[in-house]
Parts: C-alpha cells; sequence; structure tokens
C-alpha cells in the first residue's frame, strides 16, 4: 500500500526546490492537499566554488525562479548554503574517481548525501516533519512483503519506479536508506510529465514553460573535460587501434569512458570507440567496431552496495540465485540477472544478455518488478572482474 502520511495543516513539509516545474508542482500539490508547506533552495555550486569556475551554472536563475514560484503560491522561502558540504562530499568524490580513472555520477553521490542527507537533517532541524522532492519516484509502507526488512526499527518503506518510465528516476536514489525514505514524500510520483506540464499551467506556475534541466546536479551544462582540468593534470599519451598501431594522441586517460565515441579526436575510418584504458603504459585502445566483443560484459563486480530494505545476496531470497532486473546506467533498458557472493563486500552480477560498454565507478541498480531493492558501484567493465 501506499505510504500514508499525516494530512493536516499541523504537518510541516520542506520542498526543496530547485526552480523546476516538477519540484514547483510538488509543493502546489501539497499546499492544494492542506500542508503546511515550506520551500527551501539549496545553494550548493557559486561563481567561484572552491576555486572551480563554471560559467554555465545556472543557480542564481534557479532561485530566482524558486523563489517566483513560492510567492505564487504564498508559502515561506529560504535559502540553505551548503557549498561546504557539496564540495566535501560531491566535488571531491567527482573528482577523485576520475583521478582513478573511473567515470562516477556525481547525481547518485548528490541525492543521497545532501538532498536527502544535509537537506533533510536541517529541515528536520527547523521544525520539519517530511521533506518532499519532485523526483519521479514512489515510496510504499513494505506490508506482508517476501522481504525480511533488516534495515532499522519500526515501519519499513520501498522506493519503487515512478510511473512515468521514461521518466522514472530511482537509478538515482538506489542509495537511500530507511531513515531518509520513512522521513521523504514523493508528490509526483504517481503523474507523468505531460500531467505535471498540465497541473504546472493550471496552477499558474511562474515557470511552468521551462524546459528541463539535463546537466551536472547543482552545476549545469559543462565542458567536462575543461571543467575537469581544473584539478586533474593532463598526462598525454598514445591512441592505438585493437592491434597497437598509434592513430592518434590523448591528452590523458582520465577524460575518457569506455565505450566513449564523441571527443576521441582523430582521423581514419570512423567512427572510433573506447575499448580500453591501459593506465600501465598510458595508452588508449580504440576500435572502429561498436559491436567488439569486448565492448560486451556478461558479468561484472560490484562494491559499496546499499539494499533499502537490508536485502543482500546472502540472505533469503537472492541467496537462491533469484534472477533480478537491473540496469547498468539512467534510462538503459532493464536485463535479467542474478547476485552471488564473492567475498565480504563485493558482489557478482551475471547479466542474461551481456551489456554494452560497462563503464567502472558507475552504478548497476537492482529491481524486483516495480521495487528498486538497491544497487552497488562497478568495479569491472567490459567483463574483466577488477581486484580492489
Amino acid at each position: 500500500m501506499p505510504k500514508v502520511y499525516p494530512n493536516n495543516k499541523n504537518t510541516t513539509i520542506a520542498v526543496a526546490m530547485s526552480g523546476g516545474v516538477d519540484s514547483s508542482v510538488a509543493a502546489a500539490l501539497l499546499k492544494e492537499q492542506g500542508y503546511n508547506v515550506l520551500g527551501f533552495f539549496m545553494k550548493n555550486w557559486g561563481d567561484d566554488t572552491c576555486g572551480l569556475k563554471s560559467s554555465d551554472c545556472p543557480w542564481m536563475q534557479d532561485r530566482e525562479d524558486a523563489m517566483r514560484v513560492c510567492a505564487k503560491l504564498d508559502i515561506p522561502f529560504k535559502t540553505l548554503d551548503f557549498e561546504k558540504e557539496y564540495k566535501d562530499m560531491v566535488l571531491d568524490y567527482f573528482f577523485k574517481e576520475y583521478e582513478l580513472g573511473r567515470t562516477p555520477n556525481p547525481d547518485i553521490m548528490c541525492n543521497s548525501q545532501i538532498k536527502f542527507g544535509v537537506f533533510l537533517d536541517k529541515a528536520l532541524e527547523l521544525g520539519a516533519d517530511y521533506i518532499a522532492t519532485g523526483h519521479y519516484v514512489r515510496a510504499r509502507e513494505v506490508q506482508g512483503a517476501r522481504y525480511e526488512v533488516r534495515d532499522g526499527e519500526g515501519e519499513s518503506v520501498e522506493l519503487l519506479k515512478g510511473v512515468d518510465k521514461n521518466k522514472d528516476q530511482s537509478y538515482f536514489l538506489y542509495r537511500l536508506n530507511q531513515k531518509q525514505l520513512s522521513k521523504s514524500m514523493f508528490p509526483v510520483g504517481d503523474l507523468t510529465k505531460p500531467k505535471v506540464r498540465e497541473l504546472a499551467k493550471k496552477f499558474s506556475l511562474p515557470n511552468y514553460d521551462k524546459k528541463d534541466s539535463q546537466g551536472v546536479c547543482f552545476i549545469g551544462h559543462i565542458d567536462l573535460q575543461k571543467f575537469l582540468s581544473q584539478k586533474i593534470k593532463e598526462k598525454p599519451g598514445d591512441i592505438v587501434d585493437e592491434k597497437g598501431a598509434k592513430i592518434g594522441e590523448h591528452k590523458g586517460l582520465f577524460w575518457y569512458t569506455i565505450g566513449q565515441r564523441k571527443g576521441i579526436n582523430i582521423g581514419g575510418i570512423g567512427p572510433f570507440y573506447v575499448l580500453q584504458k591501459d593506465f600501465k603504459d598510458n595508452k588508449l585502445i580504440v576500435t572502429n567496431n561498436p559491436k567488439n566483443e569486448q565492448l560486451y560484459a556478461s558479468f561484472i563486480e560490484i562494491s559499496d552496495a546499499n539494499w533499502i530494505l537490508g536485502i543482500t545476496p546472502s540472505n533469503s531470497p537472492l541467496a537462491g540465485g533469484e534472477v533480478l532486473e537491473c540496469r547498468i546506467r539512467y534510462r538503459e533498458k532493464l536485463t535479467k540477472c542474478t547476485i552471488t557472493d564473492k567475498k565480504e563486500g563485493i558482489y557478482q552480477v551475471d547479466f542474461k544478455t551481456p551489456q554494452w560498454a560497462v563503464a567502472s565507478g558507475q552504478s548497476v541498480v537492482f529491481y524486483d518488478g516495480d521495487s528498486c531493492l538497491g544497487g552497488g558501484i562497478i568495479n569491472g567493465y567490459a567483463g574483466v572482474a577488477v581486484e580492489i
């Protein structure tokens, strides 16, 4: 059954207002339902955060849009400055992973550490009963579920896919825990994006026709190589084909990810795809065959796993090799898989259908029907298990 929240004017909801349509409609719906709604904008990025530049970061415009929405809804508005926390928990992780030659997903870390971490804690400290976001996901209380809940006490909450399968954002929230889920609301999770747009217009929200953001969490659209080069030094090397013949030069293996096609900047019979990154000899190995078998992974190893309901492959029912579904990147088609323990904290994921261009540092997220069970960080790519 859906999670039941107290629905009266004495229940205070702190809404994370990004300035976008989804969080604005979330606030409008909660206000319409009779909650005491507060609007908060998180300033996690400035014009010169930690000495880093991102001229495309639209935080000032986003803050103004959020403020205008709150004025229209006649709800209080407050800006919270989390620049230091964002630097410590997201940016440092972002750069460290690239320095290790991995491809991180900062949005996942941003959600678990900032939106549902420091923001949740601050909102509760300021007197809120719950927080709400504009994510396209749902929450459901576990009642008679076949999974034994092992995380925390009291009620237990499942994270479900959003009704709009094209907008479902459960992939980005797989690291949430029971405390975070039990104090979170997702008002647009039962809606489709067109319906949210329709409601935004119905509520006469000033940003009803604002385009969706597609950039990195709180940074916006960036030239990734230019952004990373502010902290990571170039380390030039050779670009070689599958036979080892030099066909170009790279500025550093850090800038590339497995399967990458754009930005390689070499001529010849292309397009070329990144096949491997040889850190020992500092060579970027490419192929012009997107169906090269080395680009397909039949299994991977993961670590740093989070299981939303405390379920792990070492307890029932996953211990029996139950077939689940998973995806290796956002909006990737779901594929069937099984999970087994390798050693403490390390799991092997076997795919029924080999997956193309699996990148270390990215996340694999597991599902049982609509329920998001959790996920982990990929240690190996292209079928190669990496010892850590």
